[in-house]
């Protein structure tokens, strides 16, 4: 056979572009997380502040990787020169009319939060442990905001952001820029949002795992199957939280953009409390009349056993997209472009790999009540399916103004496993 050596030098010159973390950060987090974990189980702490010291385990490792080891803090997205410290006379009125921007929003979040009876309702999640939280966590933010944006602003190139902004026209200050101020609000409620929504999860899945005998799930495969994937689910939400906690320059994890577009809120907000369509008696309700594939593949032991590793694998894939993001998990922002992890195999794996759990958990096309329930439940579940292809499509049409993803997504559709496959089954060259 012919060896073009122009076209093999071509091949392994389309190499994967470059992370905006590293694979450190996130192994890391998990070492913290796990450490914790064992401890907590050792000494029977399986309570709601010990999740939250999960979460601050994994955080820590987190944050020491990225400065000590990944110097992060050095570089130029983070908007900062380390080697220019202005006096801090020159920065003192950008910092008192972004202190006060800074504290409007945080007063607007918590008036939020006050007003609308969903945050004290326990049905979704423990919002009225994560707002007590948030309270007790208030004075200490209003405190320390006040030197780490008289030291921040000394150092960055341009002080002037959103918050600034939206201080500068609560106060008559001319050069205020709307779109910033847009963009700083759009940030901040998602933000305190889902970290209202996070907190109030963790502490569920964190008892569980914690208050698990492993010499009881060692004798019941179906138990061992529903702890591994409890295990990875509290994985997830203890990256998750610290992402929606550490959004700072100095860490490079800071919100470059909100997603502007008006599809990308409507689809990521039907998947969550209050707003969520998939819930029971939801408009996209896909269990009436189902039962999970225990029962259907009853007596069927190798099968059943084979579902039960499949499932813990794909909800291992949902978790590891997660753990990818190290600091920088966060719904509808853009705080960098992964392309590590398992986002070298699809430009959207958590998606993927979710929505094929619940296919495969919950077998919609087999129905306790006959035929036409399993018709409606197998064609709303692809209707949900649809919604996360929504999803999808909309971050990719905010991300894509950024060279950095338009250059992973190229390269995604030329050499990621499951574009190609895709392609490959559509017969087209894109996925």
């Amino acid at each position: 056979m012919y060896h073009d050596p122009a076209l093999a030098g071509a091949a392994r010159a389309d190499l994967r572009p470059r992370s905006a973390v590293s694979h450190g950060v996130g192994l890391s987090g998990l070492a913290g997380l796990l450490a914790w974990m064992l401890v907590a189980h050792h000494f029977g702490m399986d309570g709601p502040y010990a999740a939250l010291v999960g979460v601050a385990a994994c955080a820590a490792p987190m944050v020491l990787w990225s400065l000590l080891v990944d110097k992060v803090h050095r570089n130029a997205s983070t908007g900062i020169d380390w080697a220019h410290v202005r006096p801090r006379r020159e920065t003192w009125d950008i910092s008192v009319t972004k202190l006060t921007g800074l504290w409007l929003t945080w007063g607007g979040m918590a008036a939020i939060f006050a007003l609308f009876r969903v945050w004290w309702d326990t049905r979704y999640a423990n919002y009225p442990f994560a707002l007590t939280c948030l309270g007790l966590a208030a004075p200490v933010l209003f405190v320390s905001s006040i030197p780490y944006v008289l030291w921040l602003d000394r150092r960055l190139v341009e002080p002037r952001d959103g918050a600034w902004s939206l201080g500068a026209w609560l106060m008559g200050v001319p050069g205020h820029d709307m779109a910033a101020i847009h963009n700083h609000l759009r940030s901040w409620a998602v933000k305190g949002f889902f970290l209202a929504f996070m907190i109030g999860v963790v502490p569920t899945g964190f008892g569980q795992v914690i208050a698990a005998d492993p010499r009881e799930l060692l004798k019941n495969p179906l138990a061992l199957v529903g702890y591994c994937v409890t295990f990875m689910f509290v994985v997830d939400v203890a990256f998750a939280t610290a992402g929606y906690i550490l959004t700072f320059r100095p860490l490079d994890s800071h919100i470059r953009s909100a997603n502007p577009f008006a599809a990308g809120w409507a689809a990521a907000l039907i998947c969550y409390p209050p707003f969520v369509l998939m819930g029971e008696g939801g408009v996209l309700d896909y269990h009436p009349g189902s039962a999970d594939w225990t029962q259907w593949l009853a007596g069927h032991d190798w099968l059943m056993a084979a579902v039960g590793v499949a499932l813990v694998a794909l909800t291992a894939i949902y978790a590891s997209a997660t753990v990818a993001f190290g600091l920088r998990f966060s719904n509808l922002t853009h705080r960098g472009i992964l392309t590590h992890g398992p986002y070298a195999w699809s430009r959207h794996p958590a998606y993927l790999s979710k929505n094929l759990f619940w296919w495969l958990s919950t077998m919609p096309f087999l129905a306790t009540t006959g035929w036409i329930d399993a018709i409606r439940n197998t064609a709303v579940m692809a209707a949900v399916s649809g919604v996360y292809y929504w999803r999808a499509r909309t971050e990719e049409r905010h991300l894509g103004a950024d060279p950095a993803y338009q250059a992973y997504s190229g390269w995604s559709e030329r050499n990621a496993p499951v574009p190609r496959l895709l392609a490959k089954l559509s017969g087209s060259r894109s996925a």
